[in-house]
């Protein structure tokens, strides 16, 4: 975790000693729309689980895609043990895994 936050910080704190203008930039872009990465994983989840109700994908990283937070809400779970569903969704973002550093997987069943 520690090596994380450095990898983090480092790239803000390197922006703000350039430019304090360009470290708030990129601490809003965080704030205000979808990373690349976001879009990207929304997407595969999108295509991979089409009965899926909800969907929220959250770069949990402060923007530098290390870490990622998942909430699906999807029939297709149904029947399925939590560990089951978790497994499902690794599957479906198994090449994406590779290059991060975490990810917090939250699904649930439609009511």
């Amino acid at each position: 975790m520690l090596a994380y936050t450095r990898l983090c910080s480092r790239t803000i704190f390197s922006a703000f000693r350039t430019s304090p203008v360009a470290a708030v930039g990129q601490l809003q872009r965080g704030l205000s729309t979808q990373t690349d990465g976001e879009k990207r994983i929304a997407s595969i989840l999108k295509e991979k689980f089409p009965l899926a109700s909800k969907l929220k994908v959250v770069d949990i990283s402060g923007g530098c895609g290390a870490m990622y937070e998942v909430h699906i809400e999807s029939s297709e779970f149904k029947g399925k043990r939590t560990i089951q569903q978790h497994q499902l969704v690794n599957q479906a973002l198994k090449e994406e895994i590779q290059g991060m550093h975490g990810l917090r997987i939250f699904t649930d069943i439609p009511k």
